[in-house]
C-alpha cells in the first residue's frame, strides 16, 4: 500500500482498473487527509492472486487495515471485498463512500441490471474469448478506453487479470451490519448508465446513505467534475 498526505486515513480500494488510473483525480484530498492507496491482488506492489480474483479474499486483505478506523472509498468490484470488510466490523469504518458497484441483486427483475449482470458474469468466465461485441459493450460500460479499432494492449491486459474471476453474482455483503451500526454512506454513481443507476439508488437506501450523481466521466466517476468537492465535504462531515 502506498501513502501519500497527513491526517485522518483514507483507504482508496479500486475495482478492475489500478489505483493511479482509478484515483488519481482525487490526490489533492491529500492536503487534509492521509490518502492509502490500496493495491488489490493482481497490481503491483501487492502479490497475484492464489487461485483468481475474489472479493472475499479482497475482505480479508482489507481487515487488517481498518485498525485504525479509516474512512473507505471503494470502486467497482472493490466495493464487493470493502462492504464485506466494513460488515465484520463496522466500529472500524469512519464512513463509506461507495462508487457504481456491481451489486446487481438489489434490483432484480430489472432487464437492464440483468443484462449488466450476464456481461459481467460471462466476461470474467471468458475473457478474450467472450463474445466481441458483449465484450465491447460491457468494457464501454466500465469505462475501458476503446474506439472501434483493435483493443489497446491495457485493456487487454486487464481483462486477461479479471478472466475466472469470482462473478460478482455470488457478492452478499451483510447491509443490516453496516446500516445498524449507523456508518456515514455516500453512494456516488456517473449517470452515464441506467443500471448502475438503479443499484446506486438501491445501495443507498439499503444503507441509509446519502446519494450523488457526478456525470463527465463514465464509471470512472472520480475523474468527474465536481466529485472531488462532493469526496471532501462528506468526508469533513463524517469525521465530526
Amino acid at each position: 500500500m502506498v501513502r501519500d498526505g497527513s491526517g485522518p486515513e483514507v483507504l482508496l480500494v479500486h475495482g478492475g482498473a489500478g489505483p493511479r488510473t482509478t484515483w488519481g483525480p482525487v490526490a489533492s484530498l491529500a492536503d487534509r487527509w492521509t490518502l492509502a492507496y490500496v493495491h488489490r491482488r493482481g497490481y503491483p506492489p501487492s502479490p497475484p492472486p492464489k487461485e483468481r480474483q475474489d472479493f472475499a479474499v479482497d475482505a480479508l486483505d482489507l481487515a487488517p487495515l481498518l485498525v485504525g478506523r479509516p474512512h473507505l472509498v471503494a470502486h467497482s468490484y472493490g466495493v464487493l471485498g470493502t462492504l464485506i470488510a466494513a460488515a465484520a466490523a463496522p466500529d472500524s469504518v469512519r464512513s463509506l463512500t461507495l462508487i457504481e458497484p456491481p451489486l446487481n441483486y438489489l434490483v432484480r427483475g430489472d432487464p437492464e441490471v440483468a443484462r449488466l449482470e450476464r456481461l459481467g458474469d460471462t466476461v470474467l468466465a471468458h475473457g478474450m474469448d467472450t463474445d466481441p461485441a458483449q465484450l465491447r459493450e460491457f468494457l464501454l460500460l466500465t469505462g475501458a478506453p476503446i474506439d472501434d479499432g483493435p483493443l489497446p494492449a491495457g485493456v487487454v491486459a486487464g481483462v486477461l487479470r479479471a478472466h475466472g474471476g469470482r462473478p460478482t453474482s455470488e457478492a452478499r455483503p451483510d447491509l443490516d451490519a453496516i446500516r445498524g451500526a449507523e456508518v456515514p454512506v455516500l453512494v456516488a454513481s456517473g449517470g452515464h448508465a441506467a443500471a448502475y443507476e438503479r443499484i446506486c439508488d438501491a445501495l443507498a437506501e439499503a444503507l441509509g446513505g446519502e446519494r450523488s450523481v457526478h456525470p463527465g466521466a463514465g464509471h470512472f466517476v472520480a475523474a468527474a467534475p465536481g466529485f472531488t468537492e462532493r469526496l471532501r465535504a462528506f468526508l469533513g462531515k463524517a469525521a465530526t
